[in-house]
């Protein structure tokens, strides 16, 4: 494990960045929005630099940053504010960057890429869009929701998330298509 997440040394600048990020988790998860986005914001930069020291550049990156701001978001209520925040979020980022690396076909270990060369850091496009995205989900028909759950989120085939829903594929495909249709509507207008 890198000492950047266990045990590290006494740190000033770390230890006020520890309180801040728990105190926005413990806001966020009690509504605040804005302590949310504040929270999804900087974290999404660390992860990104965290991610480019072990694998450099990699074109995983952006994507893995995504996924692990969506499994916070999901795993946001598991948070116990009497613990540390960032144990806690170096966790989700290396278990999503495992599942990444496999599902991308490699079959590279994690520990083998560890000591990668840094590449300078680049700051994400929109580190609130999976905020976002759970809002627009949120806003969904429930058949909808649930059919991009299973398959864009828990990574379900079509034809698993059509039995775990208990329809046909077709219709199954159907939700999926219809369902990212209205994601797009719903972020296309919070953006005007």
């Amino acid at each position: 494990m890198a000492s950047e997440d266990r045990n590290p040394p006494a740190d000033p600048t770390r230890d006020a960045e520890e309180a801040r990020w728990s105190a926005w988790m413990v806001r966020a998860n009690e509504g605040d929005a804005d302590a949310y986005a504040r929270l999804l914001e900087e974290i999404g930069g660390v992860m990104e630099h965290y991610l480019r020291r072990r694998f450099g550049a990699s074109d995983f990156i952006e994507d893995c940053v995504q996924e692990c701001l969506l499994a916070i978001h999901r795993a946001r209520a598991s948070y116990d504010p009497a613990r540390r925040f960032r144990p806690w979020m170096f966790t989700i980022v290396r278990h999503k960057a495992i599942d990444l690396l496999r599902r991308r076909g490699t079959r590279q270990r994690y520990e083998a890429v560890h000591g990668a060369a840094e590449e300078p850091v680049a700051p994400m496009a929109d580190p609130t869009a999976p905020l976002r995205a759970a809002e627009a989900l949120r806003g969904l028909a429930p058949e909808y929701r649930e059919a991009l759950l299973l398959t864009k989120f828990e990574g379900h085939s079509l034809d698993e998330a059509a039995r775990r829903a208990g329809v046909s594929v077709t219709a199954m495909k159907s939700r999926v298509h219809r369902g990212i249709q209205q994601v797009r509507r719903l972020l296309a207008r919070g953006e005007d």
